[in-house]
């Protein structure tokens, strides 16, 4: 068994992007003979195989997975795995130097954390960004502490870790997967164009409730590609809309918690108040909460139907924006 497995699960990457991600990959310190590289193919355009080398690593592999969204692709990686510490990088993530020695560092000196992940999340701009960025830094996922956090409680974001850079017991990914392929709700993360989320969360879940902890650490250093596109505000909406849908997804099968109906009178409050109070991107952002609450609302409809359940669980405490 090596000490690491790199799993870069990718759909369609940016060629210049994902050069990046492969060259701060080959400049790893952690020696090559103690980890290996998954490159997994989900349903790319054209065969990544053909396009990309990888012999300069001894132990890497392309793999193909046609079931196209990002959760498919890392249950993929987590069965080819090797490796006793996963990390899941994605395609526009370029991990500094030390992040795999660091990373496998943390796990040999905390076996009480079964999930973590960095804690200095650059961002490199292909575009200058707007003056609202301190405002978007958490949807873009970028983070910068100044110490560790750890813990045991996964719905807190104090030391929840994203997905980029992700690191996972194996026993822990193991047992993620075989929850994914039991669940009638799917938390699918990125599934092409759609910015659904939270599969980096719903891992942070599955491992607290099997007694171990998750932690953040700041000497886990990576940058962050982030193109033009995701500045502007049709995507930043369209990203808020998925994160918002997604929570409700995993209150649902996590807590069993129902968002409340579409016309109920909290839902018909939130939009008056957003017509008369809220302007400019705070209202869109309301109204990309209620659109997420129809969505979310359907899709549990449907799974508790297939069930033979009806709507009558507590209904979800979110707030809108």
């Amino acid at each position: 068994m090596l000490d690491v497995t790199v799993v870069v699960c990718t759909h369609n990457p940016r060629p210049d992007y994902f050069a990046r991600v492969l060259d701060g990959l080959r400049r790893q310190t952690l020696p090559q003979t103690q980890w290996e590289l998954l490159v997994v193919d989900n349903a790319s355009r054209h065969v990544l195989a053909s396009r990309w080398d990888m012999s300069w690593h001894p132990n890497s592999r392309h793999l193909q997975e046609s079931e196209l969204g990002l959760v498919w692709a890392r249950r993929r990686g987590i069965q080819q795995a090797s490796g006793a510490l996963i990390v899941f990088v994605d395609d526009d993530n370029v991990l500094d130097e030390t992040y795999l020695a660091e990373a496998f560092k943390i796990h040999c000196q905390w076996p009480s954390l079964g999930v973590w992940g960095s804690g200095s999340i650059r961002g490199d701009f292909e575009k200058e960004p707007p003056e609202s960025i301190p405002e978007l830094r958490p949807w873009l996922a970028l983070r910068e502490l100044p110490h560790p956090r750890w813990g045991n409680v996964a719905w807190s974001d104090d030391a929840i870790p994203w997905g980029a850079g992700l690191c996972v017991r194996k026993e822990v990914a193991l047992a993620y997967a075989e929850i994914c392929e039991r669940s009638g709700i799917q938390i699918v993360g990125r599934q092409g164009k759609s910015l659904l989320s939270a599969d980096d969360r719903e891992i942070s879940l599955l491992c607290c409730s099997h007694g171990l902890g998750i932690g953040i650490f700041p000497e886990l250093g990576l940058t962050h590609l982030i193109p033009e596109h995701r500045l502007s505000k049709e995507y930043f909406l369209r990203l808020v809309e998925g994160t918002y849908v997604s929570n409700f997804l995993l209150d649902y099968k996590w807590r069993q918690i129902t968002p409340q109906p579409t016309f109920s009178f909290k839902t018909l409050a939130t939009v008056l108040k957003t017509v008369l109070l809220c302007r400019g991107l705070d209202r869109d952002k309301r109204f990309a909460w209620v659109r997420a609450l129809i969505k979310a609302r359907k899709m549990i409809e449907h799974d508790l139907q297939a069930n033979g359940h009806s709507t009558s669980r507590p209904c979800t405490p979110a707030r809108a924006g």
